[in-house]
């Protein structure tokens, strides 16, 4: 099994650098600056479960069920689910879960000992990847009670407690913050179900106001942000921007389609976490779009664009 985070390094020599500073920020003309307020998320409830402790009666997690709790996973499957389209199961078919408050880059589980009595951690040990699921995106991560817990494309996965039964999606939304994993450890939503099928990490489509512009792999429009710079390589979007605007992971150049892959490189942001660029340009999705094909993130602001193939802001003012 491959661990799920995956660092790299770039050692620059001068003739690189060159190469890089012709490559980059060829459209300056866009506005640099300090991070933009865009308002304020909505505070995070504790999420753990509903009723008085969360803990559920029935399923997995349930009270004295150490057993449950530390079972493991096995051959993976993907339940084909109307509603949210690929939902990753355990081998007895019971849906697995990601937590929004973990992180995956690098993989960490935020839920402590009071939460995984509702969401028990699915141990690592025996997890084998569902079929037609690339297998190095299973990994693992240590838990609050000490569980070698499985990740998948670094996301730590859960089980729910008051899933009784195979098929049971109980957890799905639970307080906003509890989503199925889809099989390429994404959440499960309506709008991953309506996606198209063959869409790469990122490729374009068609939009009848604005032209071509950039989508990722759930068909979600992809962004430009004008206080960012493109050499030096810097996002400007931090803190409650970039819970509004999350920045696009890291895409491997073979996962694109249509996509010039000049100045087609990755950075590290002010977190530490890692961002796709579009000729060195910063990329985001928006929060506000909620299915595929939505603009909604199209000038908020005067400063947030669609990003066209070559990483030009689409109708922003010249």
């Amino acid at each position: 099994m491959k661990t799920s985070w995956r660092s790299a390094s770039f050692v620059a020599t001068a003739a690189a650098l060159l190469a890089l500073t012709t490559a980059c920020g060829q459209d300056r003309g866009d506005v640099t600056g300090t991070s933009q307020n865009v308002g304020d998320a909505a505070p995070a409830q504790g999420g753990y479960g509903s009723g008085a402790d969360g803990y559920g009666s029935d399923g997995y997690g349930s009270s004295g069920d150490t057993a449950a709790k530390t079972e493991s996973a096995g051959q993976l499957a993907v339940w084909d689910s109307k509603k949210l389209g690929g939902v990753v199961t355990d081998s007895a078919g019971f849906t697995l879960y990601r937590f929004d408050k973990d992180t995956a880059q690098p993989p960490q589980s935020n839920c402590d000992d009071a939460c995984l009595k509702a969401w028990p951690a699915v141990p690592a040990d025996g997890a084998k990847a569902a079929p037609g699921v690339d297998p190095s995106l299973l990994g693992e991560v240590t838990a609050a009670d000490g569980t070698k817990q499985l990740t998948l494309d670094g996301w730590p996965m859960y089980r729910y407690a008051k899933d009784a039964k195979p098929g049971d999606a109980k957890g799905q939304g639970v307080g906003g913050v509890w989503y199925a994993a889809a099989p390429d450890g994404k959440k499960a939503s309506p709008a991953a179900a309506a996606r198209p099928a063959d869409l790469k990490g990122l490729s374009t489509r068609k939009d009848p106001k604005l032209g071509e512009i950039v989508v990722d792999r759930e068909g979600r429009t992809v962004y430009r942000f004008l206080k960012d710079s493109a050499w030096p390589i810097k996002s400007n979007c931090v803190g409650a921007c970039a819970e509004k605007w999350p920045a696009v992971a890291p895409v491997a150049k073979n996962d694109t389609k249509g996509i010039p892959l000049k100045g087609y490189m990755t950075f590290t942001r002010p977190d530490g976490t890692k961002q796709q660029t579009l000729n060195c340009w910063p990329v985001y999705t928006f929060s506000g779009d909620k299915k595929p094909g939505d603009t909604n993130g199209q000038g908020v602001g005067g400063t947030w664009y669609a990003a066209g193939p070559d990483g030009k802001p689409v109708g922003a003012p010249k």
